[in-house]
């Protein structure tokens, strides 16, 4: 396949723009990026994508998000409004998870990745949970991934909350689900991490266990530091801050994904860097529960690798980068924080350099030896575009509305537009059922 009259933004360092140029897809991979004409003229029997001008890109990257999350929407919560970080997890999302059920996991993964698609989001890091459904919850996941077409990363929310028997179970779905994608994981398709829900949640036996049964090569996938209640319960209980406990247990490293960081000091931010741990990003999340907002300039001064997920708001995810943009300069009151173009640092490269780790194969670039993720856009600037104001670009003029096509693997999921490989209709007649028992559930626990 070949895919023509486009303008390629790479995403190879420094920000470039290509014009005039074609990409060959053969089979899963970019093979060939060349001269449009000279590729043309090479492959005359190819199938041919015509842009029509629009911008050829990878696709987009979400390094945190919770599929489990999504039929929160709409959803009255019962009694008073929560009042802290605290509250939401006891009054919404932890009634929520235990009022999933088999069904209700399969359609909310779906829906998620549906809109994933339409919103040219091509990999995702889920972060499951579902107490009362824990064997085998990780398939469903799975087998609605493969479905999709999609690139995800999986992993079960180990914690004490519901005692010793569920966290056993959810230590043996990590263990299980990482073991039957095993090492290779050759089609690089679906992989696996260790889920921990937060320090706040698990005890010192439960985190022993779960160090020493994670298989080599792998890592863990946690929340750390989302609101002042983790820190305050780890001194507390511990003596000792939340990721100084984490170290102890070797949950941190190259291998493990923290999500937020919110409320982490100097020493933190050290430890962090120093053990190569990623950290994970979610402005729209942290602004709606109202915990805070990272210090992400300084730890990525301090040389941490920040990727951007959206913790289960919608996979629009250039929303997530504008939200980032902004949400710097109203917390600091400083109009100068958080450039675009170090928005792109984040979402774009390092997400990528997060994905082809976790995946073991080139993703988020276009460059010959990469994974076909691909989406166009439409999107006609309206003043002169080039590589030095291109973060500027997205951050102001790209809308997800734009993207119309979506590519995963050298597989067309959305063209023009329109889903290829799903039917959305049925899905979303089948998640409307599923979720309407969740609530009748959800309210039971009242």
């Amino acid at each position: 396949m070949i895919i023509y009259n486009c303008r390629i933004i790479p995403w190879t360092r420094p920000n470039s723009i290509m014009d005039g140029y074609a990409v060959r897809i053969n089979k899963n991979f970019i093979e060939k990026i060349e001269k449009e004409e000279r590729l043309l003229e090479q492959y005359p029997s190819d199938e041919k994508i015509n842009a029509n001008g629009q911008i050829l890109m990878p696709g987009l990257i979400c390094a945190h998000t919770h599929f489990y999350g999504v039929f929160s929407r709409g959803m009255a919560i019962h009694g008073e409004a929560p009042a802290n970080f605290l509250e939401i997890l006891k009054k919404l999302w932890w009634p929520l998870d235990q009022s999933l059920h088999e069904e209700d996991v399969y359609y909310s993964a779906m829906v998620c990745l549906i809109d994933a698609i339409k919103h040219g989001t091509t990999t995702v890091f889920d972060h499951h949970a579902s107490p009362n459904f824990i064997d085998g919850s990780l398939d469903v996941i799975e087998n609605a991934v493969r479905k999709s077409g999609l690139r995800a990363s999986l992993c079960y929310e180990v914690t004490d909350r519901g005692g010793t028997e569920k966290a056993d179970a959810g230590i043996r779905e990590n263990l299980r689900m990482i073991q039957k994608l095993g090492e290779k994981n050759e089609d690089r398709m679906v992989t696996a991490s260790f889920g921990l829900h937060a320090g706040v949640t698990l005890s010192d036996k439960t985190l022993e266990k779960c160090a020493e049964v994670i298989p080599e090569g792998h890592g863990f996938h946690i929340h750390v530091a989302e609101d002042k209640i983790d820190q305050k319960e780890s001194e507390k209980r511990y003596d000792v801050n939340v990721v100084a406990r984490l170290n102890q247990f070797k949950i941190t490293g190259d291998n493990s994904i923290f999500v937020h960081g919110v409320h982490l000091s100097d020493d933190e931010i050290d430890t962090i860097h120093q053990t190569g741990t990623w950290l994970t990003h979610q402005p729209r999340s942290n602004m709606n529960n109202a915990v805070g907002m990272a210090n992400v300039e300084k730890m990525v001064q301090r040389g941490i690798p920040i990727c951007m997920g959206n913790d289960g708001f919608s996979f629009s995810m250039w929303d997530e980068w504008r939200t980032c943009y902004l949400a710097h300069k109203m917390w600091n009151q400083d109009p100068r924080r958080m450039g675009a173009d170090q928005v792109v640092d984040i979402a774009a490269y390092n997400n990528a350099r997060m994905a082809t780790k976790f995946f073991n194969g080139k993703i988020g670039v276009i460059q010959e030896g990469a994974l076909a993720d691909l989406i166009l856009v439409d999107y006609i600037p309206i003043t002169s575009m080039h590589a030095d104001n291109l973060p500027w670009h997205i951050i102001f003029g790209f809308r997800d509305s734009m993207v119309t096509m979506t590519m995963v693997n050298g597989k067309v999921l959305m063209r023009d537009r329109k889903l290829t490989e799903i039917n959305e209709h049925e899905v979303c007649e089948g998640a409307q059922r599923s979720s309407a028992a969740v609530w009748e559930r959800y309210k039971k626990q009242f």
